[in-house]
C-alpha cells in the first residue's frame, strides 16, 4: 500500500498562482457560496452593505460636518465624507474577511488539501459585490449636489479597487496566519480598524495634517481615496505620484504577506 502525502511548499514561487489558478472552481465556489449565505433569500445582507456607510455619513455629517466644521475642500460634506467611507469600508470589510477566513473554514482545512490561498481571495469578491451596491447610493448623491464626475473615473476605478484590493489581502494574509495560532487577533483588529480610520483622509481632506501630509502618504488608502475624489468631484488634478506610491506600498505589503502565509501554511491544519 503506497501513502502520498501532500504537503504545501514552505517558500513562496510563481508555481503557487499556477496551483491557484488549477483551482478556480473550488474558488469559485467558496465566493458563490458567501454570496448566497450573504444575500439569497435576505434582504439584511442587501441592506446591511448600504446602512453601514451611509449611517457612518449621516453621523460624520452631523459631528464633523456641521458641529466641528471640518473642511472638505468645497466639496458638501456629506457626499465628501460618503466618497471616502466607499473605499474605506471595502478595504476594511475586506481586511477582517480576509484575517479570518482560515479560522472560519477550519473543518474544511483539516479534511482535505487545496491551495490555502484561495480562502482570503474567494472570502474578499463579496465585498466587491457591497462595493457596487453601496455605490448606488454616491450615485444619487451625485445627482443631487449636482456634480458630473469627471470621465476618467471610469478608468481610475478598477486601478483604485485593485490597489484597495491589494492592500487588504495583503495586510489579511499576515493576520489570517497569525489568528490561526493567537485567537486574539479577531478581538484585536477591530480597534485596529477603527484607529487606522482616523490616520486616513476619510472625514477630514489630507490637506489639513498640512507640513505633517507625508504622513498620511504613508497610508495607502490615502493616496486611493484623493484620487478617487479628484475624479468624482474635480476638484482637483489627480496625484499620480501619490498613487505610485500607494501602489508601490501594496505591492511591497502583498509579497510580504504572502511569503509569511506560505511559511505558516505548513501548520495551518494541525493547530486550526
Amino acid at each position: 500500500m503506497t501513502t502520498t502525502i501532500i504537503k504545501p511548499r514552505k517558500n513562496f514561487s510563481l508555481k503557487d498562482f499556477k496551483e491557484v489558478w488549477e483551482y478556480k472552481e473550488l474558488a469559485y465556489f467558496f465566493a458563490w457560496r458567501d454570496i448566497k449565505v450573504r444575500y439569497k433569500q435576505t434582504f439584511v445582507g442587501i441592506a446591511w452593505a448600504v446602512f453601514q456607510p451611509f449611517m457612518a455619513m449621516v453621523v460624520f455629517s452631523i459631528f464633523f460636518g456641521s458641529l466641528a466644521k471640518m473642511p472638505s475642500d468645497g466639496i458638501p460634506y456629506p457626499i465628501f465624507v460618503y466618497s471616502g467611507l466607499l473605499f474605506w469600508q471595502f478595504f476594511s470589510s475586506a481586511l477582517t474577511e480576509t484575517s479570518n477566513s482560515l479560522v472560519g473554514n477550519a473543518n474544511i482545512i483539516t479534511k482535505v488539501y487545496f491551495p490555502r490561498l484561495i480562502l482570503p481571495i474567494s472570502g474578499i469578491v463579496t465585498k466587491f459585490v457591497d462595493f457596487g451596491i453601496a455605490s448606488i447610493i454616491l450615485v444619487g448623491m451625485m445627482f443631487y449636489y449636482s456634480f458630473t464626475p469627471d470621465p476618467i473615473i471610469l478608468l481610475i476605478l478598477p486601478l483604485l479597487l485593485f490597489i484597495t484590493f491589494m492592500a487588504a489581502m495583503g495586510g489579511g494574509l499576515f493576520l489570517a496566519a497569525i489568528n490561526v495560532k493567537y485567537r486574539d487577533v479577531r478581538y484585536v483588529l477591530p480597534y485596529f480598524i477603527q484607529m487606522l480610520l482616523f490616520v486616513t483622509p476619510v472625514i477630514y481632506p489630507a490637506s489639513i495634517a498640512g507640513a505633517y501630509s507625508w504622513i498620511l502618504a504613508l497610508n495607502p488608502m490615502t493616496g486611493v481615496i484623493k484620487a478617487s475624489r479628484a475624479a468624482l468631484f474635480d476638484n482637483a488634478p489627480i496625484n499620480w505620484e501619490l498613487l505610485g506610491i500607494s501602489f508601490v506600498a501594496v505591492v511591497i505589503l502583498l509579497i510580504i504577506g504572502i511569503i509569511f502565509f506560505k511559511k505558516a501554511e505548513r501548520q495551518f491544519a494541525d493547530i486550526v
